[in-house]
């Protein structure tokens, strides 16, 4: 038995074509985690959708990940907090893919501070972009993806969505509202027998161009700001994109199907302690 335990743990290692056959749109796609999970899914067999408000950034991560997935990949220019530009790319991903049954809500940005140093355009202006864009998003993909059952819903969160911060009054507000927003979603379509699943991911620290952005507001090099972000991690280490693109990647698939209304933390133990 245990000689088969550890066959099938190999056999499990080697899986390819996870997502063979699905038709997946991803925001923020240009760079980054977005950037990560698009490669992650097309590589695993997904036709996959870029979006971003990026476009420039956008059509080299197209290309890129074209050159070795041919044809995998399209890209559209977005604005997460555009209602009619979300009804527009969606129509554009189910005519380009000929479907759509996955949707990675993955668009965020990080501004502002404490509750008294926050301006209130800088709170609406996260709001929008980290948590009204996730409600348009699954409002308008939702109709569509019934169409193309079994479908899953990833909604990237954050570990800043489940603990506060004193100096991230709209960042974790934001990202808050995106793990509790989850749930309902996650109930209705479940109520609704649309055979749609929706979860949300919690990452903690991860190095990715948004390290760049703290390192602009530092006088760190990149080695020291990532070793004292390390510090505050039980692993004592940050995370690489693939860490989130794998959980991505196992949300998004079929071996999840028994999975929905949860939160995903990949926070290196951070939510333990």
């Amino acid at each position: 038995n245990y000689k088969k335990i550890n066959k099938d743990l190999g056999d499990q290692k080697n899986m390819s074509g996870r997502v063979n056959g699905k038709m997946a749109f991803v925001t923020g796609a240009a760079q980054g985690l977005g950037e990560a999970i698009s490669y992650m899914l097309a590589k695993e067999g997904a036709k996959v959708v870029l979006a971003d408000i990026n476009s420039e950034k956008l059509k080299e991560t197209e290309e890129k990940i074209n050159n070795e997935f041919p044809g995998k990949v399209f890209s559209i220019k977005l604005d997460v907090t555009s209602e009619q530009e979300w009804q527009d790319t969606l129509a554009f991903a189910e005519e380009k893919m000929g479907g759509l049954n996955i949707l990675v809500n993955n668009a965020g940005i990080g501004e502002g501070s404490s509750i008294e140093e926050t301006d209130y355009e800088i709170f609406q202006k996260v709001m929008k972009v980290d948590t009204d864009s996730v409600f348009l998003g699954c409002k308008y993909a939702i109709p569509i993806m019934k169409n193309y059952s079994p479908g899953s819903i990833v909604n990237t969160s954050s570990i800043a969505g489940l603990i506060a911060g004193h100096n991230m009054v709209s960042y974790n507000t934001a990202k808050a509202g995106v793990w509790l927003m989850s749930k309902s979603v996650a109930l209705h379509c479940a109520r609704q027998g649309y055979k749609i699943r929706c979860n949300s991911i919690h990452p903690t620290f991860i190095d990715t161009p948004i390290i760049e952005g703290m390192l602009n507001r530092s006088n760190l090099k990149k080695e020291e700001l990532k070793a004292k972000l390390a510090k505050q991690v039980p692993l004592n280490t940050i995370g690489d994109p693939d860490d989130v693109a794998y959980a991505v990647l196992y949300l998004a698939s079929d071996e999840s199907k028994f999975v929905t209304g949860s939160e995903l933390k990949i926070d290196g133990g951070i939510s333990a302690m």
